[in-house]
């Protein structure tokens, strides 16, 4: 029993030893492990495409094309997004790129949104990757028998398993031919359950094609994170064709969704360690040539102008140009001089009016003076009247003299007032603008330009030929001829006459009857 007693203690540490052995030897593997893990799992390089993707506010031009892609049925862009298809019955449209894709490696970004009135909705979005450009067909508004990849966003259930909305991916070598009856399940490579409809914020879906990996990720729509991701699914040993189209179609039915794609983004994915190809190896030669023949043509054109130019203005051969903007100082300088530009136009509009109310008034009271002339050679009978229109003819000549006067002197000051600014503008040729001497005398002229329109406005007010027009006296009354015995009397002798005419008449009608 002694025996087994003294070697428990021997065993207990060779059993020790071991643990601590496996233990260490477990760590190191699993660090191993875990470094290949990390390199292997290193991000690649994105680099972004524009040839190849969309999104706004400037998303559609004038002319309702979209800059690199061509879209087909009932497509409508706009200015902020694609709608593939409106919420009609039986519709079907899509959006296919231009030029073939060529990249080993990629990843496209769709921002969409699927809304409709009804519970359902039917029938789909689709984003593809095909060989040839699937404009129209029966598969969600593109062509059947594709080569290549489409991820299908079903949201009607045609097999009645209450399985949709859901997100496939489905390939194709070019032969097979769609599955609508089981909503594409028997040829499904990988799929998930979600509801992308009428979600408060846009749907975002991330497929990535990397080292023959398809993997799908959504944004559900639930929050504004751009960057929540979820996953979907994945799809290992995927092959699909090395060069092609990207493409967006969707499609409704007996019933109708809206289907708007906001943006589609297309990044080329570059291993880690691996230089990405330079921009100038993706453009082909043919577009090279022409687009270096377009800039040698614009250069001759340029160099011809420019010829015409120096011959048209040899003075300025050689000069260059230094003042391309206006600086502040320049900018006041010619502000000042356009303000007293404007004075000097306003106050010779009023020397030109104030030089017609001179002549308006000289006409005038010559007018007047010959008026006087004729009356004055005619002596006849009136000689009150005669007296009361010279002195009334006498006063308005005065009114007249002051008036001519009182222009006179406007006019006068006006000369003087243009003299002023001519000085001013001579001085501002001389030296800058701008200090207080010159903004002082600017102020000056300008209180003496409103006294001077004050006057002109008073003296018309005052002395309107139209108000102040010199009346001709009225005449006085002519005594009376005929008194009121005079009337008398000869009403009276007027009687008598003719009754004396009567009582002649009827004794000769008398002595005549005494014959017969």
């Amino acid at each position: 029993m002694a025996v087994p007693i003294a070697e428990s203690p021997a065993v207990g540490a060779r059993l020790l030893i071991i643990t601590f052995v496996t233990t260490l030897i477990f760590h190191s593997s699993v660090a191993d492990i875990t470094v290949g893990a990390s390199t292997s799992e290193e991000a690649p390089h994105r680099r972004f495409e524009y040839k190849y993707s969309f999104k706004g506010p400037h998303l559609s031009q004038s002319d309702g094309s979209i800059p690199f892609w061509i879209h087909t049925g009932n497509a409508i862009p706009s200015a902020d997004q694609v709608r593939i298809t409106p919420s009609l019955r039986s519709q079907r449209g899509s959006v296919w790129t231009k030029n073939k894709v060529n990249f080993e490696h990629w990843e496209a970004e769709v921002t969409f949104r699927v809304s409709g009135r009804g519970r359902m909705g039917a029938d789909g979005l689709a984003v593809w990757f095909t060989s040839t450009q699937g404009l129209e067909g029966p598969v969600y508004g593109a062509a059947d028998q594709w080569n290549g990849i489409g991820v299908f966003f079903d949201s009607f259930d045609n097999d009645g398993k209450k399985n949709n909305p859901a997100i496939l991916v489905v390939g194709n070598n070019g032969n097979l031919v769609y599955d609508h009856q089981n909503d594409g399940s028997t040829q499904a490579l990988g799929t998930c359950l979600r509801d992308f409809r009428n979600k408060p914020y846009p749907v975002r879906a991330k497929i990535t094609y990397y080292k023959r990996t398809l993997t799908v990720l959504i944004n559900n729509g639930f929050t504004p994170d751009k960057e929540d991701y979820e996953f979907c699914t994945k799809v290992d040993n995927m092959v699909i064709p090395s060069d092609g189209f990207f493409g967006i179609s969707a499609a409704t039915g007996g019933l109708a969704d809206d289907h708007d794609v906001l943006s589609f983004l297309l990044f080329r994915l570059t291993e880690p360690g691996q230089q990405p190809p330079p921009v100038e190896s993706e453009i082909p030669k043919e577009e090279k040539d022409k687009y270096q023949e377009e800039f040698q043509n614009f250069q001759q054109e340029l160099d011809k102008k420019k010829e015409e130019f120096q011959k048209e203005h040899p003075d300025v051969q050689g000069e260059p140009i230094d003042d391309l903007y206006e600086s502040v100082n320049d900018r006041e300088i010619r502000q000042v001089f356009e303000g007293q530009n404007r004075i000097h136009l306003e106050i010779k509009q009023l020397n030109r009016q104030l030089a017609m109310i001179l002549d308006e008034q000289r006409r005038y009271v010559s007018v007047i003076t010959d008026e006087v002339a004729k009356k004055g050679t005619n002596t006849e009978s009136g000689q009150v009247g005669m007296s009361s229109r010279c002195k009334l003819t006498q006063d308005a000549k005065a009114t007249q003299q002051e008036v001519l006067k009182s222009l006179n002197e406007l006019k006068n000051s006006f000369h003087e007032s243009l003299r002023q600014i001519g000085s001013v503008q001579n001085q501002g040729n001389q030296a800058p603008m701008g200090t207080y001497e010159t903004m002082q005398h600017f102020n000056d002229i300008k209180e003496h330009l409103h006294t001077v329109k004050r006057n002109v406005e008073n003296l018309v007010q005052r002395n309107n030929p139209a108000d102040k027009a010199v009346k001709c006296p009225e005449l006085p009354p002519m005594p009376s001829c005929l008194s009121t015995v005079h009337f008398a009397i000869f009403v009276v002798v007027q009687s008598v006459l003719f009754f004396c005419y009567v009582m002649y008449k009827s004794q000769q009608e008398a002595a005549a009857k005494k014959f017969f």
